[in-house]
């Protein structure tokens, strides 16, 4: 009998075999588990956090052997670049409106924004019981699935697919350094408009795809866009501020 590792292709599908495929789906999985948070039961915005998490690693996984850019590699730009784009995010905060005060003033919101927004709001102490074990839980599981899961599964999407697409419908012909206007704004602006903090996600786009662009390869902004994450994560639990989840 032989001991060779069978091949994971049949495994998982025909999809793996194509690069489109291989690169949309855990993404558009991943947002369709986002989208259903919350819609069941109160809870369910925090156990389905743990179970996109989970899904969302088991997909990187799934993928890793068809999208060679899937990799990470820290380096002093991405650091810089993941730091400075944690500063920007929190310093910019109190002088634009977000998506939902946006939505809010063209009459297109709820009611009552401030009263919808804390009733959404992402935070475990007020769900679970302040300092409980499963406040502290679901705390640790968004602080590593917003870190080590979110990074890869939309780099790969935006950066590697979508910008790349952009520039030609054949888009691994497209290198990952190549720089062109058109997906360089079309992406960024789609990638903050995916966030409420809306001119914060735009600038965040701006800087990981210039990063792609400079370093010619994915890997520091998976990289950068965890340290990003992390740091986030911890300003969030250390001050208090869920409006960020």
């Amino acid at each position: 009998m032989s001991s060779a590792c069978p091949n994971p292709r049949p495994v998982f599908g025909a999809w793996t075999s194509s690069p489109t495929w291989v690169r949309a789906v855990p993404f558009a999985a991943f947002i369709v588990l986002t989208f259903l948070q919350g819609k069941l039961g109160d809870a369910s915005r925090y156990w389905l956090y743990f179970v996109k998490t989970v899904a969302g690693a088991g997909m990187i996984w799934a993928v890793r052997p068809f999208v060679s850019e899937l990799r990470w590699k820290l380096s002093w730009e991405a650091a810089a670049v993941g730091v400075g784009v944690f500063v920007m995010w929190v310093g910019l905060d109190p002088y634009y409106p977000t998506l939902d005060g946006l939505a809010a003033k063209l009459g297109v919101g709820k009611a009552n924004p401030a009263a919808e927004q804390a009733a959404a709001m992402w935070n475990p102490h007020a769900q679970f019981g302040a300092g409980s074990a499963w406040a502290w839980f679901f705390i640790l599981v968004r602080i590593l699935g917003s870190s080590l899961v979110v990074p890869p599964l939309e780099e790969v999407f935006y950066r590697s697919f979508l910008y790349r697409y952009v520039t030609r419908p054949d888009f691994t012909s497209v290198p990952l350094g190549a720089f062109a206007w058109l997906p360089f704004l079309l992406t960024s602006v789609l990638f903050g408009l995916a966030h409420n903090e809306w001119l914060a996600g735009i600038l965040c786009g701006f800087a990981f795809q210039g990063l792609v662009s400079r370093k010619k390869r994915l890997d520091d902004a998976i990289a950068a866009h965890a340290i990003t994450n992390f740091l986030l994560g911890l300003w969030v639990v250390s001050r208090g501020a869920w409006k960020y989840w």
